[in-house]
């Protein structure tokens, strides 16, 4: 006889426990047949435990694709056998958990930590790729997994989901539940042509638009806090990371000048801050009054040396494709007649702005900044100005002689 009560239909993959003739049984469906087991023992408290470990061990060879068609693999003893014996764990027979299993796991782990559009959008976007897409989702595949993004994904998508397995399996690792990381190093393998998309894909704003889009931004009901942040991407053209790393130690007291020093990038632990820039190892940069004006709104009373000049909501670095995917896409998309582009093309206004705009000296003179001037400000060589910038923004005129 069964246990007493009706069994509830169970879900796919998962083992019921029964008993047959006063002994435990454990009872699934696999790929469209029934599996019966006799673990061999009576049914008592203690043993109902053993088979309980067991059946866990079988719903997760069958998430993870390691399902032992033999069964063999969980029998902890011949069902003749009056004896239950005390299951060892070995490394044939130890249970060894999914990426998606760790994936949701390390969603709890980070949740507390979390903002709701983090969650949603990059944690529950990682958690539908490893569910829905990843042709396998056994960390013994990892190399599968990994040829199967860079088939699938662009460069930079792939460095992303890399960088987020890398993390994961890091804390499992840390956390005992497993014994090494399969994706270590895995994300340093992805280059991503950065530079050749972001430095030469010049589509600027106007000065009218840009204007627009921070007077937007400070108008946000939802996204107003990095109003500040904006505006300073479009009134130093500086890269979204450097500003992300700056902090008021780099700030002159008059505000007379920004030096930057170090940039926010990502890696297999998340967001971490390096010295040096893209192309230089630091640079300064001259103040004018309007940018002199928001650093001193923007400074708290209380401030010190290694306080971030721009923070997210949590107080932690900018993830700046969390803004972009979230803030900047959001904005950009209420402003009637300005067409959508990359949170970078900041960068790409001020330099055409720059290259366009004449200076009236103290002395009177008007003065027009060259291309080493302008490559100068904004961290790059002469080269590419003149390559992407210069050629392209100044009517050609021939002078009077």
């Amino acid at each position: 006889m069964y246990s007493k009560g009706t069994p509830r239909r169970a879900s796919k993959g998962s083992v019921q426990i029964k008993t047959s003739n006063g002994r435990l049984q454990l009872v699934f469906s696999y790929q469209g047949k029934r599996r019966y087991i006799s673990l061999g023992f009576d049914d008592t408290v203690q043993n109902r435990k053993l088979a309980e470990l067991k059946a866990r061990q079988i719903e997760l060879d069958i998430l993870s694709g390691n399902f032992d068609s033999t069964l063999l693999k969980y029998r902890i003893q011949s069902a003749d056998s009056a004896k239950p014996p005390t299951p060892v764990l070995t490394p044939t027979t130890a249970v060894h958990p999914s990426l998606a299993e760790l994936w949701e796991k390390y969603t709890n782990f980070k949740r507390p930590g979390l903002s709701p559009s983090t969650l949603a959008k990059d944690f529950n976007k990682v958690s539908r790729c490893i569910n829905l897409h990843l042709p396998t989702r056994s960390l013994k595949d990892s190399v599968a997994i990994r040829d199967w993004l860079v088939a699938n994904k662009t460069p930079n998508a792939v460095k992303r989901y890399l960088t987020q397995f890398s993390a994961c399996c890091d804390w499992a690792t840390k956390s005992q539940l497993i014994s090494h990381n399969p994706f270590k190093g895995m994300a340093a393998d992805i280059k991503v042509p950065k530079g050749d998309l972001e430095d030469t894909d010049i589509d600027p704003f106007s000065l009218e638009e840009r204007d627009r889009i921070i007077q937007a931004f400070k108008s946000d009901r939802y996204f107003k806090f990095y109003a500040p942040f904006i505006e300073f991407l479009f009134m130093t053209g500086c890269r979204p990371s450097e500003a992300v790393a700056l902090q008021w130690q780099y700030i002159a007291e008059d505000f007379s000048s920004v030096r930057f020093e170090q940039a926010v990038v990502v890696s297999e632990n998340g967001l971490v801050c390096k010295k040096g820039l893209k192309t230089q190892k630091k640079r300064t940069f001259p103040v004018n009054s309007r940018l002199a004006g928001l650093l001193s709104a923007i400074k708290p009373e209380a401030v010190t040396s290694d306080m971030k000049v721009f923070l997210s909501p949590e107080g932690t670095w900018i993830d700046v494709h969390n803004l972009t995917n979230l803030a900047w896409r959001s904005v950009l998309s209420k402003l009637n007649g300005i067409e959508y582009r990359k949170l970078y093309q900041a960068r790409h206004t001020f330099i055409t702005a720059a290259l366009e705009t004449a200076v009236t000296m103290p002395d009177g003179r008007i003065k027009m900044l060259d291309a080493k001037d302008v490559a100068k400000l904004v961290g790059t060589s002469p080269k590419m100005i003149y390559e992407h910038y210069a050629g392209k923004s100044r009517e050609l005129f021939v002078p009077e002689f």
